[in-house]
């Protein structure tokens, strides 16, 4: 197996494992997120959108319900659990111009520029090779169409992330991360580098700091086992978890932390 079909594997085990926490209140800054990187890119009524690495629907729901019935938005994840999620809250909306597949965003097999707009929201950084990826999703930009690319900023869910790291390193230190994929375009800098190396140039690029509460330590717990840590607490026997989740969440009541940093990036290139 490549490096890539290796990625993508341990994307799609990862994210189908956390789908049952995925949209559990506590984690509220996905849907968030998804939502301004939607606002930023001014959809209008009869536009088509493709939506990739879409998770449970973040940013592909409220750009089908900004497009119209005139328009059209296809959601696209390699997780199955979370586009059954996505595809199960767009019923219940009643939004009838959404496509969701399971699939590759590399192996879409879309002609050039079919979407007026292709958007990306904390999906870029799993891929091995970022700016191959992005000149694919560049590819199928219409002319004055929009590519968003939403990342991860710095010192991401800080301090309950290094506390959980340090847990770990305790009972599975081969399961230790030196860096987070997202690490290597957490500033503005190198995700205009990596955006340039695709042939994608904007000086549209805004990163704003913040932080999201958490009412009590086991919230922080919710996060984790919703969302890309659940990778590695999914390798954990019974025993381990249990440290793991008792030392995390110990070292958060000590020193009360309230909240955790989700410092994001957004970028929008004009094609």
């Amino acid at each position: 197996m490549n490096d890539l079909e290796a990625a993508k594997a341990k994307a799609a085990m990862t994210y189908n494992a956390a789908a049952d926490y995925f949209d559990h209140p506590v984690s509220s800054f996905w849907h968030g997120f998804g939502r301004q990187t939607i606002e930023r890119i001014g959809l209008c009524p009869g536009e088509r959108v493709l939506d990739v690495c879409s998770g449970s629907g973040g940013s592909a729901l409220p750009a089908a319900e900004l497009v119209g019935p005139g328009g059209q938005v296809v959601a696209s994840d390699l997780a199955e659990r979370l586009i059954a999620l996505a595809e199960a809250k767009a019923q219940a909306r009643g939004l009838e111009n959404i496509e969701f597949r399971v699939a590759d965003m590399l192996d879409l097999g879309y002609p050039d520029a079919s979407f007026d707009a292709v958007v990306c929201v904390f999906g870029i950084f799993f891929v091995p090779d970022m700016a191959a990826a992005v000149k694919e999703l560049w590819r199928m930009v219409k002319p004055g169409g929009r590519l968003a690319i939403t990342t991860w900023g710095p010192d991401l869910f800080e301090p309950a992330n290094s506390a959980f790291w340090d847990a770990i390193a305790d009972v599975r230190p081969d399961l230790q991360r030196s860096f987070n994929p997202w690490e290597r375009i957490s500033e503005p800098s190198g995700l205009r580098e990596m955006l340039a190396e695709a042939g994608v140039c904007t000086d549209n690029i805004v990163a704003e700091t913040g932080t999201h509460p958490l009412n009590t330590p086991e919230d922080w717990w919710l996060i984790a086992m919703g969302s890309g840590y659940r990778g590695t607490l999914a390798q954990l026997d019974a025993e381990a978890l249990t440290y793991v989740h008792e030392k995390n969440l110990a070292h958060l009541d000590e020193h009360q932390v309230k909240a955790i940093a989700t410092n994001v990036i957004y970028a929008v290139a004009t094609k």
